[in-house]
């Protein structure tokens, strides 16, 4: 499929995009009308089918987890999927494990500081398409640190919903090194590091068009 997609549009890991949405194929939105050249485009996300989130190892196990409360929007210039951006801003203390005491420790200054630091962020600056494969380069922001990151995943489709509204959807998942953003606690046992240094993060957004 040519690089160049209609009006299209990371939310947070994760099949649950397309639950409200017709499917179609990449070869579908390739024929999709672009918007008007010069205007840009927004998608806001839908919440209740999108999710950010996290997975990390536990000594040889691995503890998952979302950021329930987060805003996203990205946005299209001339309707090129390459040139758009987009940004993912998440309250930080709005993570779940399914743990209360755990996610209360990843609250505290060991791990996420919510206290000084409510938010954090992921800003999308270019886009690589390939056919249906995904690539996302941007930057994240976590305790006042910001790294490149590259998030890799799959473009799902663009759709009517029943109101007759344009939806775009995707998911991406990359490799980052908390320690690169201050998040560095851990502890041994019997040799082993109790948490991994590598988390790997996810973006599943699905958004409709708002203009």
């Amino acid at each position: 499929m040519k690089s160049r997609i209609a009006a299209m549009t990371a939310g947070s890991l994760v099949a649950l995009l397309t639950a409200a949405a017709p499917r179609v194929t990449a070869q579908d939105a390739s024929h999709a009308p672009l918007a008007a050249q010069g205007a840009e485009t927004k998608w806001v996300v839908d919440m209740a089918h999108s999710q950010v989130g996290f997975g990390v190892r536990h000594l040889v196990g691995q503890v998952r987890g979302t950021f329930e409360r987060y805003y996203a929007v990205l946005a299209t210039p001339a309707g090129d999927w390459r040139s758009g951006t987009v940004t993912v801003k998440v309250q930080t203390a709005s993570l779940n494990t399914g743990n209360a005491y755990r996610d209360a420790d990843l609250r505290s200054d060991r791990f996420f500081a919510v206290t000084r630091y409510p938010t954090m962020k992921f800003e999308g600056t270019g886009f690589v398409v390939t056919d249906s494969a995904l690539t996302v380069n941007g930057i994240l922001t976590i305790k006042g640190h910001s790294k490149p990151v590259a998030l890799t995943g799959q473009y799902r489709g663009l759709a009517k919903d029943a109101e007759g509204h344009e939806r775009i959807a995707f998911e991406a998942t990359g490799a980052v090194d908390r320690r690169d953003f201050d998040i560095i606690w851990n502890e041994t046992v019997a040799g082993t590091k109790m948490i991994g240094d590598t988390v790997q993060v996810t973006i599943a957004l699905e958004a409709v068009r708002a203009n």
